[in-house]
Order: structure tokens, then C-alpha cells, then sequence
């Protein structure tokens, strides 16, 4: 008979009864090497998933293995299954919901787990001596995790006023919560708390930074879930508005377009106010073709209805007239080296910056320059050659500028003696020069005092000079008794050489050095 067979008819065969009470009373393991385990893959399954009951360390030869639900294998309404191996066929006993595969290596498939299929599972195997062995496993079934949702217990929250509850809904006893807001997990800190197993998190004293998004998951053991984005509307504001542009300048006949702007949540109501009167209820003013009676002080007023708040905020609007060319003044045009000049920027407008100019870029002013209070009036004292050149103001305004037409101003050469303006190598030649010619000219009259002293003819004719009556008058006749001696002068006549002078310098007159040498005495 089929061992299979004995098996289902455990009354038939009184020492199979006895065998399978043995084996109730005490666990036996088989002799083999290694102990035979079961794993549950996974060990949690969540419903509608699949669960295998992998056996380890099958012995190689046995007679039959069953399977059963629970812990009991003496009744055979807990049979799922069994193999036998003279056979090589695996039967599915009356546990088997039809969702099960036994395989011959031992291991159970179960398909589409519910949460009854959750528990504990025995393999009886029996080997050839009819020695049995009930390795057991067990596995957990989850339900699956609904998507949460988030709620608040405040739909519009004032900035710095209320606090925020927000609750995770997911109707599942055994998940654990996470939160998180712009995609970073949250934990708790100066403003937030936890409670309820952080299923619900409170805000403190909530901003506008606290909008969200805000994402609540759960998740167990099988499953893990996440909720849509959670925004926080949180009434604020409104903050003090913003003009733009703000303090601007404009000239007759252009257009005013100002905006204002301020935040808000709700968007706040705007008015606009010019010097204090009413202008308009918007967000942006526009005026066309303004005069210069508009200029003035414009104001932004607003309002958050929801909030009880206002604020505002001023700008200043000025319209200008263009600015008209100006004209500079000089006392002259031509002066002296170290003397001193007054240029005067001449203009009709009111209200306006004056700038000088010097060869067409900005004036670079040094200590010789001074300027008045209002820059109008540029004194330059002592002039250099290095102020020649072309002046001229610009005037401006906000809106406009102009400039002078240029004035050229020239410098000549300073004429104070002993200022030559010569350079040091140039009067180091002079002196040089000098004392050559004086040298020369102390050889010339040696030569000639030699030559007369000599007694030569030649000599005398040379130096000897008789004065006649008409240039010597006053001297004793030969006839004189007071006769005295005749003396033979040599004159001679240099003329010192001048350095050249600037063409503007007045000449000087040359120098004459007379040279008397008494050359002989009769």
C-alpha cells in the first residue's frame, strides 16, 4: 500500500497512529549534517502580494513531506500538500486554497496572500525509517497602505498670530508618519512639534515661509505610501509698498508712469495721493504731458482688507526745464607767466551743477586753482606755461546739460631779471664761455706788453701812441717847462657776449668793457 495512502488513513494502521503521537510528544530531528530551515521570502507580505516558504537543507533521500497550516499535522483538514517520492507526485491536501505550489525541493509557493493565509507553516518529513522532522516558519500579512491626505485646523492663519495643526489621515493602525516641506524632512525645532507618533505636526506662530508644499508618508512593513502637496494659505502684509522708479526728474511734455507695490496675501488695495490730494485707486499712475505742476510728492497707500493693515510709502516728482548754453567770462585771454587769471561761468538758470573743463576732458584742479563756493568762478594764481589751453563750463541739471563755447587762454614768458628760463646746461655753457674769453683775452695783452718792452721797431710801431691837440688838449706842450715824459697807452675795446633772450624779453644793451694797459712810458 502507498505510504501516501497509510498516511490519510491513520486508522487503518494502528503503528502509524502511534508513530505520528510519538512525534507529537517530542521533536526529532533527521541525521543528517546540517538542520533542515524554512524562510519566509519576505517574512512580511503585504495582500494580493506572493510569499515563498523556502526550505533549506532538504534531506536527499526521505520518503514523503507534507505541509500544513498551523502547528498541528495530526489533523488532516490542515494538510496543503504533500510528495511522495516513490511516486514522484505531489497531491494538494484540503487546506489548499488553490493559490499553492508545493516543488520538490520542498519549498512552498503561495500566491495572492490574504490576511488569513498569515501564520505559522510545518513541513513533516519523514525518512526512510519513518523518523520524522517538523521544521516550521512564519510570516506576517499587511494591508496596504492608502494614499494620506493632510488636514489643517486653521484655513487661513495670520502671520505672527496663529499656529497650524496639520494631521496626517491615512486609516492605518500600524504605520509609522514622516514630514516633509519643499521636499526636506522636517523634525522638530524652534516652531514645530510633534505628536500622535508624528502624525500630526503643529506650527508655531506661523510666517510666510510656512506656505508649504507640504508632503505627510506613511509606511509599514510592506508598503509605503505619500500624500499630495499641502499648501498653507497664510494672510500676511501688507509689507510698506515700493514706488518705482522712485525721486525721478522729468521735463515738460513727457509722460509720469509710476508703480507701486507692495506684498501681500490677500493682494492689498492700492491708492494713489499727490501732495496729500486723491489721484487714483490702482496699481500703476499714469499722467501724460506733464507741466511743471506736477511736480511735487506722490504717495502709494495700501490696504489688506483681511489683515486690518496699511501702510505707505512717498516719492518726490520734480519736472525741469532744459538748461541754456552758458558763457564764460575772462579778465584776459593773454597773460603773464606767474601772474593770475579769473574765468567766470555765466548762466541764467537756477538750480544747476557747474563743471569746468580744461582741453575738453574735466578740470583736474591743483593748489594754484580756486574755485567759488558755487563753482561759477576758476582763479588760477601763479599761471604756468602748462595752464595755456582751451577752458570752457558745463552747466546741468537733472533732466539737461550744455557747455561753453571754449575760450582759449595763452601764457607768455615771465620777464623778471635773473629768470631767464634757461636750463642749467645752458648757463653752465655761459660761464664756461666767460672764463675762456677772459683768459684770451689777459694772453692778448701780455703778448702785446711783451712786444712793446722788447725795444723793437716793430713793437713800437705797434703799441706807440701819440695823443694829438685835438684829443690830448689838455696836456703840457714840449715847450712846457713842466715837461713830463710821454706814456704810450694801447686801448682796446671787447665786447661781452649776452646769452640770447626770449623773443617777448625786452634787448639789453651790450656791455662794453674798456682795457687800459699802459704799455710805455718815454
Amino acid at each position: 500500500m502507498e505510504l501516501a495512502s497509510a498516511h490519510r488513513h491513520r486508522g487503518q494502521i494502528p503503528w502509524r497512529g502511534l508513530l505520528l503521537t510519538a512525534s507529537l510528544l517530542t521533536s526529532w530531528s533527521l541525521p543528517t549534517t546540517a538542520q533542515v530551515t524554512i524562510e519566509a521570502v519576505p517574512p512580511a507580505v503585504a495582500e494580493g502580494k506572493d510569499v515563498l516558504l523556502l526550505v533549506h537543507n532538504l534531506p536527499q533521500t526521505f520518503q514523503v513531506f507534507y505541509w500544513y497550516k498551523g502547528t498541528t499535522t495530526t489533523d488532516v483538514n490542515n494538510e496543503i500538500g504533500r510528495f511522495v517520492t516513490q511516486t514522484n507526485r505531489i497531491t494538494m491536501g484540503p487546506a489548499s486554497s488553490g493559490r499553492e505550489t508545493i516543488y520538490t525541493n520542498g519549498s512552498l509557493f503561495i500566491q495572492s496572500v490574504t490576511k488569513n493565509d498569515e501564520g505559522v507553516y510545518t513541513l513533516d518529513i519523514i525518512d526512510p525509517d519513518y523518523n520524522h522532522s517538523y521544521p516550521r516558519v512564519q510570516f506576517s500579512v499587511h494591508a496596504p497602505l492608502p494614499k494620506p491626505n493632510i488636514t489643517s485646523n486653521n484655513s487661513n492663519p495670520v502671520e505672527g498670530e496663529d499656529s497650524v495643526s496639520l494631521t496626517c489621515e491615512s486609516y492605518a493602525n500600524d504605520a509609522s508618519y514622516q514630514w516633509s516641506r519643499n521636499g526636506e524632512s522636517l523634525s522638530e525645532g524652534d516652531r514645530l512639534m510633534m505628536s500622535d507618533s508624528n502624525r500630526t505636526l503643529i506650527l508655531i506662530n506661523v510666517t510666510r515661509n510656512d506656505t508649504g508644499p507640504y508632503e505627510c508618508e506613511t509606511w509599514n512593513l510592506v508598503s509605503a505610501n505619500r500624500s499630495d502637496p499641502f499648501y498653507l494659505n497664510i494672510t500676511y502684509g501688507p509689507d510698506t509698498p515700493i514706488i518705482s522708479p522712485s525721486d525721478i526728474y522729468l521735463t515738460p511734455g513727457s509722460n509720469l508712469s509710476l508703480s507701486c507695490h507692495a506684498a501681500s496675501n490677500p493682494p492689498a488695495q492700492y491708492f494713489w495721493l499727490t501732495n496729500e490730494k486723491p489721484q487714483a485707486s490702482s496699481q500703476e499712475l499714469f499722467i501724460p504731458n506733464i507741466t511743471t505742476n506736477h511736480s511735487g510728492t506722490y504717495t502709494c497707500f495700501v490696504n489688506n482688507s483681511v489683515t486690518g493693515l496699511s501702510r505707505s510709502t512717498d516719492t518726490n516728482v520734480t519736472v525741469l526745464e532744459e538748461v541754456t548754453p552758458p558763457s564764460i567770462q575772462v579778465t584776459n585771454t593773454t597773460v603773464k607767466e606767474m601772474g593770475s587769471v579769473t574765468l567766470t561761468c555765466l548762466s541764467n538758470d537756477t538750480g544747476i551743477s557747474i563743471r569746468w573743463l580744461f582741453n575738453h576732458q574735466s578740470l583736474q584742479l591743483m593748489e594754484r586753482m580756486t574755485l567759488s563756493q558755487d563753482n561759477s568762478t576758476l582763479t588760477i594764481h601763479p599761471i604756468r606755461k602748462g595752464d595755456a589751453g582751451v577752458y570752457q563750463c558745463e552747466i546741468s541739471n537733472p533732466v539737461s546739460f550744455k557747455i561753453s563755447n571754449p575760450i582759449q587762454l595763452e601764457v607768455i614768458a615771465d620777464p623778471t631779471p635773473g629768470d631767464s628760463g634757461l636750463s642749467g646746461g645752458a648757463i653752465a655753457g655761459i660761464v664756461i664761455g666767460s672764463v675762456a674769453g677772459v683768459a684770451l683775452i689777459a694772453a692778448l695783452i701780455y703778448f702785446l706788453y711783451s712786444r712793446k718792452t722788447g725795444g723793437g721797431s716793430d713793437q713800437r710801431d705797434l703799441t706807440e701812441h701819440k695823443p694829438s691837440a685835438s684829443s690830448h688838449n689838455l696836456a703840457p706842450s714840449d715847450n712846457s717847462p713842466n715837461k713830463v715824459d710821454d706814456v704810450a697807452y694801447t686801448v682796446l675795446n671787447f665786447n661781452s657776449q649776452q646769452p640770447s633772450q626770449p623773443a617777448s624779453a625786452p634787448l639789453s644793451p651790450k656791455a662794453t668793457e674798456t682795457l687800459y694797459s699802459e704799455v710805455k712810458k718815454k
